[in-house]
C-alpha cells in the first residue's frame, strides 16, 4: 500500500508574469513547483497585463497541480483582481502564495473564499511582516506552507539579509511547521556573485528543519534539488534503521556504530513516507524509491 503522507515540494522556481514566452519556458526546468508571480516582480502599471499572461499560461498548462501563483497582498485592489482572475478560469493552480500576510485570519478567509467556489489549493504564506512572526504558530496552523520572506523582513528590521539576523525567525518557522505538519521553505539566495553562498544556505536550512528553497534562477535548481529532494541513499539508510530496530524487538540497537531506537524509527518512517509521497507527486522522471514498510 502506498503512503498517504502529504507530498512536500522541495524546489520552487519563481517567474514574473511579464512575458508569456518566459513563463511557458520556465516549465521546462526541473522544479517541483513552478510559480507565476503577480506581486513584487511586476510593476504596478503592468499588473493587468500580467494577469492576462498568467491566465493564458494556466489555460495552456493542462495539469496545473504543480503550478503556483503568487498574488498581491490582502487589502489591495490587486489582491481582489488576482483572486477573481484565478476563480474565473477553468484551469486553476495547485498552490496559491500569499504575500505581506499579517494575521492568521488572512489565509483562513482566503481558504473559505476559494472553497466556496469548489477550489481547495494549498495556501502558502510568505513570512515577511513582524505581525506574522509574532503570531507565527497560528499563521502556520492556518496555512499549508510557510516561506521566509527575508528581503522585506530584513528591511523592516534594518539589517542585512543574513542567516544570523533572521535565525530566531527561521527556528520559529521550523518549529511551527513541525507542530502543524506544514511545509517550511527557505528564502531565495541574494548573493549571486558568491557561488558558495547558495550551498551554505541550503546546508543551514536543512540543519534547521526546512523542507525546500525558492529561487528565481533556474541555474540554482540543481543544487536545491540535490540538497532537499529525497535521495535513494537517504531512503536506504531509513530502511536500514527501521529493519534493525524491528529485528531488535523495537528496542535500542546499533546501526553502523550509531545507537538507534524508537525516536530514530519515527524519523526513518517519516523519511520513507515523505520520499514516497514526493515520488508520486513530483518525481515521475526518477526511479522508484523504496516503499514505506
Amino acid at each position: 500500500m502506498r503512503s498517504t503522507t502529504r507530498a512536500i515540494p522541495r524546489s520552487f522556481l519563481y517567474t514574473p508574469a511579464l512575458s508569456l514566452e518566459r513563463v511557458l519556458a520556465a516549465r521546462s526546468y526541473d522544479a517541483d513547483v513552478h510559480l507565476i508571480d503577480l506581486e513584487d516582480s511586476v510593476p504596478a502599471p503592468a499588473k493587468e497585463e500580467a494577469r492576462a499572461i498568467c491566465r493564458t499560461a494556466l489555460d495552456r498548462a493542462g495539469d496545473a497541480r504543480n503550478l503556483a501563483v503568487r498574488i498581491n497582498p490582502v487589502g489591495t485592489v490587486d489582491h481582489v483582481r488576482d483572486v477573481t482572475l484565478l476563480l474565473d478560469g477553468t484551469v486553476r493552480p495547485g498552490y496559491v502564495f500569499m504575500t505581506m500576510v499579517r494575521f492568521p485570519s488572512e489565509p483562513l478567509l482566503l481558504r473559505e473564499c476559494l472553497a466556496s467556489a469548489g477550489w481547495r489549493p494549498e495556501i502558502f504564506v510568505t513570512v515577511e511582516t513582524v505581525e506574522a512572526v509574532h503570531d507565527l504558530d497560528a499563521v502556520a496552523g492556518a496555512s499549508d506552507g510557510l516561506i521566509l520572506g527575508s528581503a522585506d523582513l530584513a528591511a523592516t528590521l534594518g539589517i542585512d539579509i543574513n542567516p544570523t539576523g533572521l535565525l530566531a525567525t527561521r527556528q520559529a518557522m521550523a518549529l511551527a511547521c513541525a507542530r502543524h505538519h506544514t511545509t517550511c521553505v527557505d528564502t531565495g539566495n541574494f548573493q549571486l556573485a558568491d557561488p558558495s553562498a547558495l550551498h551554505e544556505e541550503i546546508a543551514q536550512a536543512r540543519a534547521l528543519g526546512f523542507h525546500g528553497k525558492g529561487t528565481v534562477h533556474p541555474k540554482e535548481l540543481e543544487a536545491i534539488n540535490a540538497g532537499f529532494r529525497p535521495s535513494p541513499q537517504e531512503m536506504a539508510e531509513a530502511r536500514t534503521v527501521v529493519d534493525a530496530v524491528r529485528a531488535a524487538g523495537d528496542g535500542v540497537t546499533l546501526v553502523d556504530g550509531r545507537m538507534v531506537g524508537p525516536p530514530f524509527v519515527r524519523r526513518a518512517r517519516e523519511t520513507l513516507g515523505r520520499g514516497e509521497a514526493w515520488q508520486d507527486r513530483f518525481g515521475a522522471a526518477r526511479p522508484d524509491l523504496p516503499a514505506t514498510p
